[in-house]
Parts: structure tokens; C-alpha cells; sequence
């Protein structure tokens, strides 16, 4: 397919691009040409983790055992990560943060009365090379130097006691472990980074871009802080700290407090490694082979000459190639250039119904809504008549906690589950509470990518109640259904998503160096509000 016809057909349209890029859309891929000028394959494949969220083992809610259980749902490796110290706790003489110094204090008691060993027994029962993969961490808050993440290679790695996060890191010197910031953006020394401390290098390959606390990307856009901690501010940023010169990889974790790693929405990181071992996932993290993403395992391919994201390249000509492709309708894409926009491609508004009759399409189905307190269970299948149902992606959600507030209690966590898969059904358990606002959802989902004809029938079979549509009604949008009436639970078909409004190939080359180092990072943002971020490219100039 040429590029005028795939704009044609998708919707599709690139704009912003800078003076100095061309669009090399008569370079099909695979072929004599691109070969010459395109940056080569990799071997990579695309992992996904959460290395920073809590249970009930220090602070937070949710039994350690369920969090495995939820992680093994939806992730690839993870970290269920204990709160360890806080060297410079504040507010000793302030009643007023008795509770918070409390709850802390007690928590970091329990750790090492315990709790520690139970969790370096439980993360190396779960680790199986090859299948899923568990890492010992522990956090340490600091108001002086922001709060850190300590992700350790060794499954026998012991509890470090530091003074400071500075002390932490010189005794880990000569050990793999990695020493992460995260919520970057927060007020500096009220728990928010402090760039003066950054040191480039194997000690501290990324940082944490994304979180339950909001987006540290700039001190604008989608996702601002809204915690008691504070708003954001310039000087935390990940922008502030590219601009500042340092070099560092962007992952997205959950922070979440109620025993649900990889809680969909709440952040993740991806890592491109050739193999799911842990050696092969420590050196992706450790050369800054990875991404940022709220919730959607979205796919950037992005690769700058011969270098991706991550490296750091020579040359003045830069040839840079990009394929994603999202989990629902995009609704644009950035290549970012020392700050600023080099070039935009906009999805379409709405999707565009596919020619043909067999569609290679996604179907996200989603279930909640209830307006009670309680949990309701759903039990029951997805089916299709005819086609083939090519993969199911859970969009699984833990409670929304993102720290302990005063008079909560502690609850059982409900791990939601795949029970079966095949080509023409998949069997689900889920859990869904009500949505604790109108701006936060606690709604259960799965993804159905589809190879099927038009007037196949997609069903949705759970709790006595069954409801059908053809891919071709959802086409042309999305349907829904309450269970047993207004104001009960619900479920909701979402619009089908055609190839062509989730995935976008791009080539273009920039000529023009603008510093003696310019990045290159690459945003992705669905019109779901699904975001997704590549490490920066760093090319010096020849």
C-alpha cells in the first residue's frame, strides 16, 4: 500500500514536520532501497513489568501472595516493592504529621521483624526463567534528594540500611542494582528530584516518567499531580533534566498501594530484549533499552540510524524510522527533538471502516459501572461464530490507592483472570467496583485482537445475560448494556479498531544537527488518553 492511499483509507495526516525531514514514502519496507537508507532490525522483543508498587507487606493494602498472582496476570516480570527507610523524615514536633510518621515508622519496623525474608522467599518462588521473571527492590523516601527504588539483580540481595540516598548509592557501588527516582516532578525537597544529584551511568540507567502520581514528562499536559505531596514543578521534569544535558531511559511504574502490580493505567515499563531471562532483561534496563507506558502495551519501534532508544549515536545525517502500533485509534504521534516537536502524524478523528470483508481489527470489552459498594462478579465468556480470535490482552485494575489515607481499612485483593484462551472463545473471571468518581474508572477489560468477516458475531455471555453484535455494527461504533437495568453494572463494547487508525509506519531524515548532542524521544497518545514514550536517542555531531 503507497502512502497517498493509506492516507486515504485511514485518515491518517502528518503535519509540524520540520524544514529539514523528508518523508521517504516511496521507500517500501523490506525492500532494495529502504535497505540502504533505513536502520537495521533488531532482535528484540518487547517485555512488560511494573518495578515499583505495594501490598500490605510494609504500608498499603493487599496480601504479597495476591500481588504475584495479579502480576502473573498481565506482566512479564516484576518488583513487589517494600517501603524500607526515610533517613530525613520531617514533622517529628508537627502533630499534625504524627499519623503519616507513624505509619511509616511501623512499616519499616515490620520489614525487618520479618517481613524482609518472607518477601525474598516469596519473589524467589515465583521467578521461572523464561516465563516470568521477579526482582527484589525496596524503596527509600527522602526529602532532600526525592524518593528512590532500589532494584536489585541477586534474589538473595539483602536489606542496605543508608543514611541518605547518596549513602545508598555509594554502598551499592560494585553491585548490580539499579537506583531509580520516581514521582520526579514534586516540589524539590519536599520528596521531588533534585537533577543535581543525578549521576549518569550503570547505577542509574532510567528514571520513573509516569506513575499513579501523575506524568513528570513537563510541567504541562495530561496527568498533572494531584496528591496531597503537591503540584508539579519545571524544575523535576524529565524535560528540565534532558535539557540540563543528562542521559537516562524512561520507564513507568504503578506506585500503586493495593497489591495490584501492572494495575492497568497506572504506568509500566517496557524493555527490548531478545529473550525474557534475566540477564537478557538486566541489560536492556542497564543500556537504556526501554519505555514508558500508562496502561496500553503500546509498541514503539523507534531506531535513529542504527541506534535505538537508548543509545547514543555520531553522525549529522539522521535517519530515523518509526512503526507503532497502539492498542486503540491514535490519536497522534511525536518526534521530539530537544524539546520541541519535529514532526507530528495525527490519527483520524474516527476510524475509518475498512474495505473488504475480512478485518484485522481490535475489539476492547469492558465491564463495571455498578453504583454499589460492593464487588460484582463476572463470570463467564467471549466468543466469536467465525475467524479467529489472535490474542486477548487484559486490562486488569487494582484499587484505586496510591498511599494510605487515615481510618482506611485493609481489604482482600480480587485478581482478575484469563481462565482460557483459543480462536474462537476466552473464558474470564473479573471483579469491578464503582468508579470512586467521575474522572476515575475501577472498570475491568480485555483487548480481542480479530481476524474476522464483517457479519461475524462477537458475544459476550456472563451472569445469565448474553448480548450480540457483528463486527460490522462495531465498526461503526460502540455498544453498551446494563445487566439488570439503569444504574446497575455494565457492559461495554468498545468501537472496533481497524489497522489502519492503530498502527503508522514512518521514515523521514533530519540533516540539521542544532547542538554538540541532540535527543531524539518519540510520545504516542491514544485518543483513550493511553500514553506511551520511547527512551531518547542522543546523537552527537560529526
Amino acid at each position: 500500500m503507497d502512502r497517498r492511499h493509506f492516507l486515504e483509507i485511514s485518515g491518517w495526516s502528518f503535519l509540524g514536520l520540520a524544514a529539514s525531514g523528508s518523508l521517504l514514502g516511496a521507500c517500501k519496507p523490506g525492500s532494495k532501497e529502504a535497505k540502504k537508507i533505513m536502520p537495521s532490525p533488531t532482535n528484540t522483543k518487547l517485555f512488560w513489568g511494573d518495578l515499583h508498587n505495594h501490598c500490605n507487606l510494609t504500608y498499603g493494602h493487599g496480601d504479597m501472595r495476591d500481588a504475584f498472582e495479579a502480576a502473573k496476570g498481565q506482566l512479564d516480570f516484576v518488583s513487589v516493592t517494600p517501603h524500607a527507610m526515610w533517613p530525613d523524615i520531617p514533622g517529628r514536633n508537627d502533630p499534625r504529621l504524627s499519623w503519616v510518621i507513624d505509619y511509616h515508622t511501623g512499616a519499616f519496623k515490620r520489614l525487618r521483624a520479618g517481613g524482609y525474608d518472607k518477601y525474598v522467599k516469596m519473589t524467589n518462588e515465583y521467578n521461572r526463567e523464561g516465563e516470568f521473571l521477579t526482582f527484589i527492590g525496596y524503596e527509600a523516601h527522602s526529602m532532600e534528594h526525592g524518593d528512590h527504588v532500589a532494584l536489585n539483580y541477586d534474589l538473595n540481595a539483602p536489606l542496605v540500611e543508608c543514611t541518605s540516598i547518596e549513602d545508598w548509592k555509594q554502598k551499592a557501588k560494585g553491585h548490580k542494582v539499579f537506583i531509580t527516582p520516581h514521582h520526579m516532578g514534586y516540589q524539590t525537597g519536599y520528596r521531588g528530584y533534585n537533577w543535581k544529584f543525578f549521576t549518569e551511568g550503570n547505577q542509574t540507567p532510567f528514571v520513573e516518567m509516569y506513575s499513579r502520581h501523575g506524568l513528570a514528562e513537563t510541567d504541562q499536559g495530561d496527568y498533572p499531580y494531584l496528591h496531597d505531596m503537591g503540584p508539579r514543578q519545571w524544575e523535576g521534569t524529565i524535560l528540565y533534566g534532558l535539557e540540563q544535558g543528562h542521559k537516562f531511559g524512561l520507564i513507568g511504574s504503578t506506585d500503586q498501594h493495593s497489591g495490584y502490580p501492572g494495575s492497568y493505567g497506572d504506568g509500566r515499563v517496557g524493555v527490548l530484549a531478545p529473550s525474557l531471562t534475566r540477564d537478557a532483561v538486566w541489560e536492556a534496563l542497564r543500556t537504556r533499552h526501554v519505555c514508558c507506558a500508562t496502561g496500553d502495551n503500546i509498541k514503539i519501534d523507534f531506531r535513529l540510524n542504527d541506534a535505538m532508544m537508548g543509545d547514543v549515536v555520531r553522525g549529522n545525517s539522521r535517519r530515523i524510522y518509526l512503526n507503532v502500533e497502539g492498542q486503540s485509534c491514535i490519536d497522534y504521534i511525536d518526534i521530539v527533538k530537544n524539546g520541541r516537536l519535529l514532526a507530528r502524524m495525527n490519527g483520524p478523528m474516527t476510524p475509518v471502516m475498512p474495505e473488504g470483508d475480512t478485518v484485522h481489527c481490535k475489539v476492547k470489552v469492558e465491564f463495571g459501572w455498578n453504583r454499589e459498594e460492593r464487588y460484582v462478579t463476572w463470570k463467564g465468556n467471549l466468543s466469536i461464530d467465525k475467524g479467529r480470535i489472535l490474542k486477548v490482552t487484559p486490562c486488569f485494575r487494582g484499587a484505586a490507592f496510591t498511599s494510605p489515607q487515615e481510618g482506611e481499612t485493609e481489604f482482600h485483593t480480587h485478581v482478575n483472570k484469563i481462565i482460557s484462551a483459543s480462536e474462537r472463545q476466552t473464558e474470564l473471571l473479573l471483579y469491578t467496583s464503582k468508579n470512586p468518581n467521575t474522572l476515575t474508572p475501577a472498570t475491568q477489560a480485555v483487548i480481542l485482537e480479530l481476524e474476522m468477516p464483517k457479519d461475524g458475531i462477537i458475544t459476550a455471555d456472563f451472569n445469565g445475560k448474553q448480548f450480540k453484535h457483528s463486527l460490522g455494527e462495531l465498526l461503526e461504533g460502540s455498544r453498551s448494556h446494563f445487566m439488570i437495568g439503569w444504574l446497575s453494572e455494565a457492559i461495554l463494547f468498545n468501537r472496533a479498531m481497524p489497522e489502519s487508525c492503530y498502527m503508522i509506519e514512518h521514515y523521514m531524515e533530519d540533516k540539521e544537527p542544532e547542538r554538540d548532542t541532540d535527543y531524539y524521544y518519540v510520545r504516542v497518545r491514544q485518543r483513550d488518553q493511553q500514553w506511551a514514550f520511547s527512551s531518547p536517542i542522543w546523537v552527537e555531531r560529526v
